[in-house]
Parts: C-alpha cells; sequence; structure tokens
C-alpha cells in the first residue's frame, strides 16, 4: 500500500539450487551443498560423485518454513507451481478485520508455514487482539488443529505481521507474550506427542525457571517484552527472533535479538550492542547467510521514520561481526536512509552471500516517489553495492539466471522486487511494476532527480487494472514473491483482488485468478506448497489455488 497515505491520508535445473535437509552433501568448500535426492532426478551418479560443487549452498528446502520460504528469505519454491485455475478453499486470516470490510485494510498478515506432509498452518488474528494458528490439508482444505497464543502485538499504527517458523519439519514455532515462543511437535498430527490437542512446550530466551524467569515473573515479563519480528529457523533448530522491551524486568533486559535451540537454552544480544540503535527494526525478519553460521537483521531507533543499521551476528555465539549505516544511495555517505516501522521489508541473502535491504528515501517519502531503495551489500557488510531502485516494504527473491531465457548477462542469479510508482508521490505516474534485475550490471535510475547507478532493469511486468485514469494501475501488492524456477514464472499478488502468473518467457501476466474485487492494502507474501498449490492473502483472506 502506498506510504503515501498514511503520510498525507548453476545447474541446467533450477530445482539444483536447494537442498534437502536430510540428505546435503558437501563439496568444494563451506559455502557448496547440493540436494542429492533432486540431483539424482537429473544427473547420473558418477556425476554426482565427481562435481566438486555445482551451485553455492541455500538452505534447507521443506517447503515453506516461514517468511521468504527459508532461512535467507529467497522465496524460490522447491515445487513446480499449479496454474490458476480454481480457488480450492480459503480461509480468513483475521476474524474482524478493520473497517469492516471497507476501506485501506493497515495489517500486515503472517506467511503460512507448509510442512512436507503438505499441512498449511496459517496465521489468523482478531483485528490485532489475539492470535492462533489454524492447520488445515493443503489439498483438501480440512481443518485439522488450532494452536491458540496469549501473544500481544507492539504498539503500531499499522498492525504488525504474525510469524511463526518451523524448524527441522518436526516443530512448529510462534510467539507467546513475555517474548516466549510456544512450541507445538508432530505438525502435521490432530494432537501433539502426548495426545495433547494444544502446544508441547513453552521456552524463553532468559529462562522460564528461577527466581528471575518467566514462570516466577510472567505478569511482568508479559507487560514489558514483546517479540517484534516473525520468527527464523536454522537447520539445527534454532529460532531467532528480535524482542521490544518497554520497562523494567528482574534481568534488566533491554530491546535485542534472541536464539533459542532446539533445547529451549536461550541467548541475546542488546540492539544497542550491534548499532547504537535503541532496538531491531519492527517487523525484520532475521536472515541467516548460507553456511548458517551469521544472523543478518537492521536496527533502528523504532520511530516511523527513523535511521538504523544492517548489522551482522555470530549465530553460535549471539556476538557482534559488524554493522553499517543505511545511507540513502543520492547521498551515499552524509544522508542516512529511512527505516520505516510500517515496513515489513527483511534482508534477503543471495546464493553467492551478498545481502539486500529495503528502506525508504530521505526525506522520506516523496523525494524518490515514495519507491525507497533496495540497498545491497557484500557478506561481511564492508563493501557497499549497486542499490535496486525500490525497497521500502518489500524483501527481494532470487530467480536463477536460467528462468529468465532472454537474460544475456554473466550474473549467475537475479533478484525479483515490486516496482510501484506510486501515484501521487513525487513524480510518480501509478504506472506500478514488478522487476526482475541484475544485481551485478547497472543503469541510471529513472526516478531520481539526481544521477545515481542502480541495478539493471532485466524485464518488468506492468499491473493491469487501471487505478482511476490510465496510466495509473493497482499496486502490486507483495512484501515476498514466490519464485517458480521449473516453469520459469513468479506469482504476484495485486490489489485489484488477482493473483497473477507472470511468465518470464514470454515476459507476460500468462494468468490470473480473481479472489476478491479487491481492496488497498498492506503487503502481504505468497507461497507455494508440496503439491504445487499456491497460496495468496487478499482483502484479509488466504486462498488456496490451483488446477
Amino acid at each position: 500500500m502506498n506510504r503515501l497515505l498514511t503520510v498525507i491520508a548453476l545447474s541446467t535445473s533450477p530445482g539444483l539450487l536447494y537442498s534437502q535437509a536430510s540428505d546435503d552433501i558437501v563439496g568444494g568448500g563451506p559455502h557448496c551443498e547440493i540436494g542429492v535426492s533432486r540431483l539424482k532426478q537429473f544427473l547420473p551418479l558418477a556425476l554426482l560423485l565427481t562435481t566438486p560443487c555445482l551451485v553455492p549452498a541455500q538452505s534447507t528446502s521443506i517447503p515453506w518454513t516461514g517468511y521468504g520460504h527459508d532461512p535467507q528469505h529467497t522465496a524460490v519454491s522447491v515445487t513446480p507451481a499449479q496454474a490458476l485455475s480454481n480457488i480450492h478453499w480459503q480461509t480468513p486470516v483475521d476474524l474482524n478485520p478493520p473497517g469492516g470490510g471497507t476501506g485501506d485494510l493497515f495489517v500486515h498478515y503472517g506467511s503460512p508455514v507448509i510442512t512436507a506432509g503438505n499441512t498449511v498452518i496459517v496465521p489468523v488474528g482478531n483485528n490485532g487482539a489475539g492470535f492462533q494458528l489454524k492447520a488445515f490439508n493443503g489439498g483438501t482444505g480440512a481443518p485439522i488443529y488450532t494452536l491458540t497464543s496469549d501473544y500481544t502485538l507492539p504498539g503500531h499504527d499499522w498492525t504488525p505481521p504474525y510469524g511463526p517458523a518451523l524448524a527441522l519439519g518436526t516443530r512448529l514455532f510462534y510467539a507467546g507474550a513475555g517474548g516466549t515462543i510456544y512450541y507445538r511437535d508432530l505438525p502435521n498430527s490432530a494432537t501433539g506427542p502426548n495426545g495433547q490437542s494444544g502446544k508441547t512446550g513453552q521456552f524463553a530466551f532468559y529462562g522460564m525457571t528461577g527466581a528471575n524467569g518467566y514462570t516466577n515473573n510472567a505478569a511482568t515479563y508479559n507487560s514489558n517484552v514483546q517479540i517484534s519480528t516473525p520468527l527464523t529457523t536454522d537447520r539445527s533448530g534454532n529460532v531467532y527472533f528480535g524482542f521490544i522491551v518497554t520497562g523494567s524486568t528482574p534481568l534488566g533486559l533491554s530491546s535485542g535479538i534472541a536464539k533459542v535451540s532446539f533445547a529451549g537454552t536461550g541467548n541475546w544480544i542488546a540492539a544497542t550492542a550491534l548499532s547504537g540503535d535503541s532496538q531491531i527494526a519492527l517487523n525484520c525478519a532475521p536472515a541467516l547467510s548460507n553456511p548458517q553460521t551469521t544472523i543478518y537483521v537492521a536496527t533502528s531507533n523504532g520511530g516511523e521514520f527513523d535511521t538504523g543499521h544492517l548489522v551482522s551476528i555470530s549465530a553460535s555465539t549471539m556476538k557482534k561481526i559488524s554493522s553499517a549505516a543505511l545511507y540513502d544511495p543520492r547521498n551515499p555517505t552524509t544522508v542516512l536512509a529511512t527505516v520505516s516501522s510500517d515496513s515489513t521489508a527483511a534482508p534477503m541473502v543471495g546464493p553467492d552471500g551478498d545481502v539486500y535491504y529495503g528502506v525508504l528515501e530521505s526525506p522520506c517519502c516523496t523525494s524518490h516517489n515514495d519507491r525507497g531503495w533496495l540497498l545491497h551489500f557484500d557478506s561481511t557488510l564492508d563493501v557497499t553495492k549497486t542499490p535496486g531502485s525500490f525497497g521500502w516494504d518489500d524483501t527481494a527473491s532470487v530467480v536463477p539466471s536460467s528462468a529468465v531465457p532472454s537474460y544475456t548477462g554473466t550474473s549467475s542469479y537475479l533478484i525479483l522486487t515490486k516496482y510501484n510508482n506510486y501515484i501521487g508521490a513525487g513524480t510518480g505516474n501509478g504506472v506500478n511494476k514488478v522487476g526482475i534485475l541484475d544485481p551485478n550490471a547497472t543503469q541510471q535510475d529513472e526516478y531520481s532527480t539526481s544521477s545515481v547507478t542502480v541495478m539493471h532493469e532485466v524485464i518488468t511486468v506492468n499491473g493491469v487494472t487501471p487505478n482511476g485514469s490510465l496510466p495509473s494501475v493497482k499496486e502490486w501488492c507483495i512484501n515476498s514473491a514466490a519464485i517458480d524456477p521449473y516453469t520459469k514464472a513468479a506469482i504476484i499478488n495485486s490489489e485489484d483482488g488477482t493473483v497473477y502468473r507472470w511468465d518470464f518467457t514470454t515476459n507476460s501476466l500468462l494468468q490470473g485468478l480473481s479472489l476478491t474485487s479487491g481492496r488497498g492494502e498492506a503487503y502481504t507474501p505468497t507461497a507455494i506448497g508440496p503439491d504445487g498449490t499456491i497460496y495468496a492473502v487478499n482483502d484479509a483472506i488466504l486462498f488456496a489455488v490451483g488446477n
């Protein structure tokens, strides 16, 4: 949704990019992993045994572990998507959407979690007052179980997302009160390990027991500590998240980022120790490097329009590695970019280890048509690379270069990002696009009055539904777009109420399926299940669509 509204009113097969957690093989160094089970579909055994490294490692590939699919937030599906032909089933993601079905919907709904057993776990809110998770059979939409949570949101004008995550394919983590996390084992089963219908257990990163732990001080922690980001899990079963502290606690906590192991051991580091900023950026899901040794997350001072840093942290020790100030590319050493607490942008880690993170321009929000920038760093955060020309509320997705037949450059992967050009914001004309960019090629930015070099546009596609009079069209409504490298396409959702398949071969919106009559709303992710079912949120409803 237009931020201005709130201001004024390589292998030969793309399937080889990702590896199964249970059968990784390693060759060619710590950045090289290939999933044996998937490789066997395409390559003879002799080649498997003699090829030291075909592609850089990405991550485990359980169908959809949380926001952006994986710990790097690449949003690349491990299965081909079905055709956009029919709505299979649907379910509300908000039991009481604000506005009563009219007006703009300022709610960031969380990503579904999808297991290898095709259980779809849907975060469901109640107009920001209370949350639950509803599990469904992905093939039929039949309900399996419901988990309730006493989680409360950090105070904010736009409702932040409630983001669970799946660990090791066997444990579902979800946020609770007081900075605690609940977990449910056997996520495909109607009941847990001991036949219980609800949660399996609860962890606190600062400790559950003892004089200063959660159990003996629940009311204090519940009042003063809140998880403030979607959860992210790694291949060892650890879970990471940002949290906000608003008052005193027995252990003297301050806002920061926490890690909880699969066994429940916790560790944390304060945001002030990472960058000098007061907190982890609201809604910013932590990302992990490809070897999963480094955490990336943004920090800010918590305002709706603030400055901030991108930081890296040791995943093993939770100690700071480095930090980089987030600058506006037009003044890359003197003017800090804007980190908005309305944004759900998260770091994305590419196959080469580069890190991408979206910010707003400064001054905000019309000096770059309310588009912001996609900042681009190397893995150390010491080298600033060419930015993209849109970024404020979007997490870039990875597109294998082989999935774009017209591409003739040298990059091993490309990135997809929303490319809205909001009408009424600066010189914005309402020609809202989605773009595939080359992170290693450049062009002059067409949206800036100053000379800025940005990532080269490989292909773009315009929205199709007029927003008033043409050329203005309805906004693209995604903060993470699902990529289908098998059919060479992306699944993109629009505020016109339609979910589209953007076909990279023809550079056209090859298919579209109407979900609702359309509504202005905060951006949401798309996802793809293990059977190819497509999931998109439109007007506070999750739709499962396919053949």
